[in-house]
């Protein structure tokens, strides 16, 4: 029996009308990787918004790799000509997937919203694609911060590092307690995390973008560089034996849960901290990684919007893009996240110590030059360079290559194309 013939029974059953399938609500089908506790919790709130304005939600959750099982998903729904209404996409990428002519022109939504009056240019130039709007940004998250649990250094007897000799010692007394320094997951993407923190640690902020930004080759391979992956090997002294695999939210946990004292990680841990009812400056502590006070790693999450060819899912899609920039969303899915808006003019009395910390040190950061893309989160650099990069450091980080071997295998993958 044909689709036709099926229909028309159907309808002639009385089990469905014509009128029925013409007024079928709209849907926006968004594929994201936000699965974790205060991620889930967060992008809740969008689907009861849109909801709301009779749209119904088609969620589509990739969990896992920090987005590369969801990038996987993505190519293939994109090859199948079946692309979701919107997908968790950022940085490079953005631009990646304009090139493939797959991206929807949203500005429409971006003019009524005035977005690049409430945008500034580092944000909005990312949403862009030859100068028009293709994706909406959901928040800005700090990558370079140190999570620590204030009570497992009292018990140590160590103090809050603020610089690398600080953090050994804090490190020292922490392990000699009988508990772990570092709480870390053996994934190349967190891996990667502490690298480009300790990079900037280590060598600043011009250092930064010279290296990892820029990918100048005598910064990559010179002495300060090579630095770097001193302090990184050191910092592997202290990861306990099973770190490997394990996912960042469970490494938060064992911060959170008093089994280690202190993590590298973006302020989407804080998220995990708050669902867990912990209050920040009592419960925990965020500080800046050592030597990273005076600048800012960011990483954007934003829903890229994808060429659906229904004009209602066209509406819907727009109506998905100005509900991901409206104040409401933007304060509750930060609070939840633990990043903070994207957008100017959100009110600060909801967002705890290290939220307005965060929106000071962005400002500040972006004064002094020191606003800088995050290379493990896609925000630096392309995927091919970006993805040989990491390998270079994952294998750093589990294995004796040496210092001096390391820089030069990431001159190396500097230049994959």
């Amino acid at each position: 029996m044909k689709i036709k013939q099926i229909k028309f029974f159907l309808a002639a059953a009385g089990l469905v009308t014509l009128a029925g399938v013409a007024q079928a609500a709209p849907q926006v089908e968004v594929l994201h990787y936000w699965t974790s506790g205060g991620e889930a919790k967060s992008i809740a709130e969008l689907k009861k918004m849109m909801e709301a304005k009779g749209v119904v939600w088609k969620d589509f959750a990739v969990a896992g790799g920090a987005g590369e099982n969801a990038t996987t998903a993505l190519k293939a729904r994109v090859i199948a000509n079946s692309p979701p209404t919107a997908a968790q996409i950022k940085g490079p990428a953005i631009q990646e997937w304009g090139n493939e002519g797959v991206l929807a022109n949203i500005d429409s939504a971006a003019t009524a919203g005035k977005w690049d009056s409430l945008l500034p240019p580092v944000i909005s130039n990312v949403m862009k694609y030859k100068g028009h709007y293709v994706a909406a940004p959901v928040n800005v998250h700090r990558v370079n911060w140190l999570w620590i649990n204030p009570a497992v250094l009292a018990k140590a007897g160590a103090k809050t590092p603020t610089n690398f000799d600080e953090f050994f010692a804090a490190a020292d007394k922490i392990k000699k307690a009988g508990l772990v320094a570092i709480a870390h997951g053996g994934q190349p993407w967190q891996d990667t995390t502490i690298f480009e923190t300790v990079v900037l640690g280590v060598g600043g902020a011009d250092f930064y973008n010279k290296s990892l930004v820029k990918l100048d080759a005598a910064s990559l391979t010179g002495p300060t560089m090579i630095k770097s992956f001193e302090t990184l090997a050191r910092i592997k002294t202290y990861i306990d034996k099973d770190a490997a695999g394990r996912d960042w939210n469970l490494a938060t946990a064992m911060v959170i849960n008093g089994k280690a004292g202190m993590q590298f990680m973006g302020d989407w841990a804080k998220g995990e901290f708050t669902a867990a009812g912990k209050v920040a400056g009592k419960d925990f502590l965020c500080v800046a990684a050592p030597g990273t006070e005076k600048a800012f790693t960011f990483n954007i999450d934003s829903l890229a919007m994808f060429t659906v060819k229904n004009p209602e899912e066209q509406k819907a899609q727009l109506t998905l893009a100005s509900a991901v920039m409206s104040p409401e969303f933007q304060e509750v899915f930060n609070l939840n996240k633990g990043s903070i808006p994207a957008r100017a003019n959100i009110a600060r009395t909801k967002f705890d110590s290290c939220a307005t910390k965060s929106m000071d040190d962005m400002a500040t950061s972006n004064k002094g030059n020191a606003l800088l893309p995050s290379l493990a989160h896609g925000m630096a650099l392309d995927s091919a360079k970006a993805g040989a990069i990491q390998d270079v450091v994952a294998k750093f980080m589990n294995s004796a290559m040496t210092p001096q071997a390391a820089v030069q295998a990431l001159a190396k993958a500097a230049k994959t194309q």
